[in-house]
């Protein structure tokens, strides 16, 4: 995690701005409030790094607690901007993602056909990565039927799903917010249409915003154009 930290941080020096540290909301010129929380660090409490893309500062102690409580797979994102330093992964469990066309066109996209997604996931037991490894998850619903207009933009949202998917991005052990069950496979913030043919729920079609905001969605996970 030490390595993370300082390899996307350059330390600050000299006395640093006048601010507060938006993680632990103590003032950067004050030691980190994690100081107790990282004892067996190299980092003295009141050093202070700055991202080397965004520039945005933080103790770097506090930088520490949050990639730890986190799934600690190399990346960091800057919780000032959300800006993401390496690669986001995930924590979806094993599945298969299927890809097909059908000739039948979705409301609003008159001109073209549709591609069908179908996404497999079992149940099974939650890894070290999950809410409560060694416990066993629920997979209800599936598999699930996503559907996306076959014309430019939607092939490439589709790709785009396609390195989601690849990088454990689009589904998550947690709680379902329609049923209330814990430890069950759960989308991530990532969102679908689950039907072709009404959008009275809010997940069929015609959405006219709803490329544009799926192609937001996954770049607020890291997975843009430049991924492809």
């Amino acid at each position: 995690p030490e390595a993370v930290v300082k390899k996307y941080l350059e330390e600050v020096k000299g006395s640093p701005a006048d601010e507060d540290c938006i993680i632990c909301m103590e003032k950067l010129s004050s030691p980190s409030g994690y100081s107790d929380a990282c004892e067996h660090s190299t980092l003295k409490p009141e050093t202070v790094g700055r991202l080397t893309s965004c520039q945005h500062s933080f103790h770097m102690l506090c930088m520490l607690a949050m990639y730890s409580s986190g799934n600690k797979d190399g990346s960091l994102q800057c919780p000032s901007c959300k800006t993401i330093y390496g690669e986001k992964t995930g924590t979806q469990p094993k599945g298969k993602m299927e890809v097909s066309t059908l000739p039948q066109s979705l409301p609003g996209h008159k001109d073209c056909g549709t591609i069908r997604i179908v996404y497999h996931i079992s149940s099974g037991i939650q890894g070290p990565e999950h809410p409560n490894p060694g416990m066993p998850y629920t997979a209800r619903g599936f598999p699930r039927y996503c559907y996306l207009p076959d014309n430019e933009k939607g092939r490439k949202v589709l790709e785009l799903l396609r390195v989601a998917w690849r990088r454990r991005l689009i589904f998550t052990v947690g709680t379902s917010i329609t049923t209330g069950e814990s430890d069950t496979v759960v989308w991530n913030e990532i969102h679908h249409k689950t039907e072709m043919d009404n959008n009275l729920s809010g997940h069929g079609y015609p959405d006219p915003n709803y490329l544009d905001n799926v192609l937001a969605e996954l770049a607020a996970q890291g997975v843009t154009e430049g991924c492809l």
